[in-house]
């Protein structure tokens, strides 16, 4: 497989090799312009457009732990396995597909650049 498979409107990306996540259980990549938030939780990767859905600051730079992501902004938490608000008081997070193939972590990106509101305000 080459390292992008075009799917209709979305493209496949390899991040990186599920042995080499790092323990902290996150990773932040760069790929296709979008800034992402890669988690592990117990086994199970999920990935997130590296935004809170409050202010745009970047979650990767907050605390991931019990099932939860933490806004390092102003402290929201959001459900690890679905980027749901806990409380309900933001929008869910922007979910993207995740994958395993061949010991790699791929994650469905758009085919496009992100666009108004889906970058990180830094």
């Amino acid at each position: 497989m080459t390292k992008a498979e075009h799917m209709s409107d979305s493209i496949w990306h390899q991040v990186i090799a599920a042995d080499a996540f790092p323990e902290e259980g996150k990773l932040a990549a760069t790929i296709g312009g979008w800034q992402l938030l890669v988690v592990n939780d117990e086994g199970r990767f999920f990935a997130y457009n590296d935004v809170c859905s409050h202010q745009a600051s970047r979650l990767s730079t907050g605390r991931v732990r019990r099932g939860t992501i933490m806004c390092p902004l102003h402290g929201a938490r959001f459900k690890v396995e679905n980027g749901e608000c806990l409380g309900g008081a933001y929008p869910a997070l922007r979910q993207f597909p995740v994958r395993i193939e061949d010991g790699m972590i791929l994650v469905e990106l758009p085919d496009r650049q992100p666009g108004a509101g889906e970058a990180p305000q830094d």
